[in-house]
């Protein structure tokens, strides 16, 4: 099937004093444009519990921002900054933080022409000690690069990033990464370690809001979403059908597969990584009704969804997960999407209601929104835009509502 996508169709102005550079003073302080079929109206964040349904299951995705930026030097002294994107040696994300003297990363390397050949490394001091950290390319091809690591120190790779490593916040900030970074590009609930990005919606919730959410009667379960670099990637293909999505690694939990279909119709994804994630459900679910098991290993492709038919709900694919899980006595499932979501048509199985930031012009995100409001995003933007609303990763946010 031909699909196409004029990306200019979702271009808006963004003047750069709109795009928020740090973070409000209290997470919850944040203003919050509410979309409800079409109405639009104005809160604070800290007010959520007055405007979601009664009894609504929010989803959050509880990956954690590493400190993925390590800047290292050659020998001669050139600066060469080192982006750890992805394990590949141990390829597994917990394994991969855990191991110790030696691994292998997926890598973007700043300043790569300087390093032709040899090292790179860092001398620093540990509990009274001179240790080292070195890296060689071991693989020199594309955009990314296959980097190993050495290293003397009787530390995990996950601690040495904790030690040497800097959080990476988004390019659009035009700034270096400070100490109230470390803190607030994390949500309060995050966990297991493996984004190089922050699922930003949630960067709004306190434990305090959380907890007054309980006790009203809200339910709250958690996916992981290693959220990857190429959520920063701008769409640069005029027909954005042609753009190729990257691969995010995701987790969920039978425990929450069973809420989730306990709680169908009443589901809110906090933020766009949740809904990426919630709706691939519904592709291993038809892998196992179509051959007897959700290939797990196999990335769910771009359009796979769209291939679905139309009549199978998301209470089906839920059911046929759980049902599958419980056969099989999996207390998780592991898998990676690339999972695009466009307003070519696409079907909401499984998200209700969106938690979300505001996204940059001409991007995936912005796509994912208007194929869920449809051509009410300008509306909603453009009431943003006028309205002072603040912009990107640590701006404000909205609900939508159909």
């Amino acid at each position: 099937m031909e699909r196409h996508i004029a990306i200019g169709d979702y271009q808006y102005d963004l003047p750069e004093e709109r795009i928020a550079k740090f973070p409000l003073d209290e997470r919850s302080a944040s203003k919050f444009l509410v979309w409800h079929g079409g109405e639009i109206t104005e809160r604070r964040f800290a007010q959520i519990g007055d405007v979601l349904p009664a009894g609504e299951l929010l989803v959050f995705n509880n990956t954690k921002v590493i400190r993925a930026r390590i800047i290292m030097h050659k020998p001669s002294g050139a600066r060469i900054e080192v982006f750890c994107l992805e394990p590949h040696a141990p390829a597994d994300y917990e394994r991969a933080f855990a191991v110790t003297g030696a691994c292998e990363w997926s890598c973007i390397v700043g300043n790569v022409k300087k390093w032709k050949d040899g090292y790179v490394g860092i001398n620093f001091g540990y509990k009274g000690r001179a240790e080292y950290l070195r890296a060689w390319q071991v693989s020199d091809g594309g955009r990314e690069r296959i980097v190993r690591f050495e290293w003397s120190a009787p530390l995990t790779f996950g601690q040495l990033l904790e030690c040497l490593g800097r959080i990476p916040i988004p390019p659009y900030l035009n700034r270096e990464s400070e100490e109230i970074d470390n803190t607030r590009y994390q949500t309060v609930y995050s966990k297991f370690e493996g984004s190089v990005a922050a699922p930003t919606a949630g960067l709004h919730f306190t434990p305090e809001l959380i907890d007054a959410m309980t006790q009203r009667g809200f339910g709250f379960e958690e996916i992981t979403l290693h959220v990857g670099a190429g959520t920063f990637l701008p769409v640069k293909e005029q027909d954005a059908a042609r753009h190729p999505m990257h691969t995010e690694h995701f987790e969920v939990r039978r425990s929450t597969v069973a809420r989730l279909l306990e709680k169908w119709g009443h589901v809110t994804a906090v933020g766009t990584t949740s809904v990426r994630t919630l709706e691939s459900l519904a592709a291993l679910a038809w892998r196992i009704r179509t051959s007897g098991t959700p290939e797990a290993e196999r990335v769910i492709g771009q359009w796979e969804l769209y291939d679905i038919p139309h009549d199978y709900s998301g209470r089906d694919a839920l059911e046929t997960l759980l049902d599958y899980m419980t056969a099989h006595n999996l207390d998780r499932l592991k898998a990676s999407t690339q999972i695009m979501i466009t307003p070519l048509g696409y079907e909401f199985r499984v998200v209700s209601r969106i938690i979300t930031n505001f996204h940059q012009p001409s991007s995936t995100l912005l796509l994912l929104v208007a194929a869920y409001v449809g051509d009410d995003w300008r509306r909603i933007y453009d009431y943003a835009l006028e309205h002072g609303f603040r912009f990107l990763s640590y701006g404000d946010s909205s609900l939508l509502m159909r």
